[in-house]
């Protein structure tokens, strides 16, 4: 029987390998004009430790050492070289301030680069402050853009960036690394990845005794969601929400556990700090001394910025911004206003708490596409003003930071 005229079947095609589907996280876009954000912050950032520099060489100082070895950053790193327990203060009226007040996370993170990389603790310290500050910014424009688009997306960063006591960004302090855990927690909230939200939250909670605010965030969205949803949210949502809280509860268990008194041993190592909620009468009582007395400059500034906090979660609220943002603040306001301890570290409390700029941030946005010159002008005015003032609290005043 003839073949000729069966068809013969076409050559096959080499196979070429299949290419895999890349992760989420080498897929995931950069948001158009975050690049320039981020420019932003950084320039006037790097400003301002080049001010901190030329502030100490003119009175002085080492250059650089106020940066990594400042006030609180000297319990952080020895903590970080020696573990807990092995540092106290007596206080002029016999008080022991022992290192167990400071939470774990930043000195965990001082101790492991420094296993890594042939770095000296204080330099750890600021490679992890400033890779934490960008990571905050970065994060703050995503939430920004995601809710409001670029224009106030850039205008909040830049915002955050000219902040008065924006300099504490760049030293060996946890405000960046909290900052940065913060907003992206309540980032995952917006987006409805509460497994991400509760691990963040989680480690908010190991950074900051204030970590419990962005627990609460989360919690109270949580219960936000499962109302709106009637009782049908997903089981990573109750994950979520019952993970926020552990780093918190887990380390303040932990020092209880450590001086005998489980439930009130962190508290009682605290209010040997002075620090503890009062609901205002340490902050009453400084009002009384200031007006009586008065104070240097960094005492009335810090009441000034503390009373433009309060107004600007004023705003917040009545901008409608997302329960979480709200919340957030909210707890952290609360626990600047009502909290004892020195006045002059409150700036540095609301430092993390972002969402206060929305208000201004949108109006800035306007202004800048209305009459670009003007918020240009005041743009550079808050940069000048914020750079003198990180030099003077770091370089010049004697207050805590």
């Amino acid at each position: 029987m003839s073949t000729s005229c069966v068809p013969r079947p076409e050559p096959a095609a080499p196979s070429l390998p299949l290419r895999p589907a890349l992760p989420r996280v080498v897929r995931y876009r950069i948001p158009e004009g975050a690049l320039r954000a981020l420019t932003v912050f950084a320039a006037v950032r790097l400003a301002g430790v080049a001010a901190v520099i030329v502030a100490n060489h003119l009175n002085g100082h080492p250059l650089v050492r106020s940066l990594a070895h400042s006030w609180d950053s000297r319990w952080y790193l020895h903590i970080a070289t020696h573990g807990y327990g092995h540092l106290i203060w007596i206080t002029q009226s016999g008080g022991v301030q022992a290192d167990w007040a400071f939470f774990p996370l930043y000195p965990g993170l001082i101790r492991a680069v420094t296993a890594i990389l042939p770095l000296t603790p204080g330099t750890a310290a600021l490679l992890i402050a400033w890779a934490a500050a960008g990571t905050a910014a970065y994060g703050i424009y995503v939430l920004g853009h995601h809710l409001y688009g670029r224009a106030v997306a850039t205008a909040l960063v830049g915002l955050w960036a000219v902040l008065p006591h924006a300099v504490e960004l760049t030293i060996a302090y946890t405000e960046s690394l909290f900052a940065a855990l913060a907003v992206w927690s309540l980032y995952c909230v917006l987006r409805g990845r509460w497994l991400w939200a509760g691990a963040l939250a989680a480690l908010a909670g190991l950074c900051r005794p204030t970590g419990f605010a962005v627990a609460a965030a989360v919690g109270l969205a949580a219960v936000q969601e499962v109302l709106r949803q009637r009782g049908r949210a997903p089981a990573t949502l109750w994950a979520g929400a019952l993970l926020a809280p552990l780093g918190w509860l887990a380390y303040v268990l932990w020092v209880g556990e450590r001086t005998g008194d489980l439930l009130g041993g962190y508290f009682r190592i605290q209010s040997a700090w002075d620090s503890r909620f009062d609901f205002g009468a340490g902050a009453l009582r400084f009002l009384r001394a200031l007006f009586l007395h008065g104070g240097g400059f960094v005492y009335p500034a810090a009441l000034v910025i503390v009373a433009v906090g309060v107004v600007l979660f004023g705003l917040l609220c009545l901008d409608r911004a997302p329960l979480v943002l709200v919340v957030f603040a909210g707890v952290m306001v609360l626990l600047v206003v009502g909290g004892s301890g020195s006045f002059s570290s409150k700036p540095r409390f609301l430092l993390p708490v972002f969402p206060l700029l929305i208000p201004p941030a949108r109006a800035f946005a306007r202004t800048w596409r209305a009459r670009p010159a003007q918020a240009l002008l005041v743009g550079g005015a808050l940069a000048v003003v914020s750079l003198l003032y990180g030099a003077y609290v770091m370089v010049v005043a004697h207050s805590p930071l």
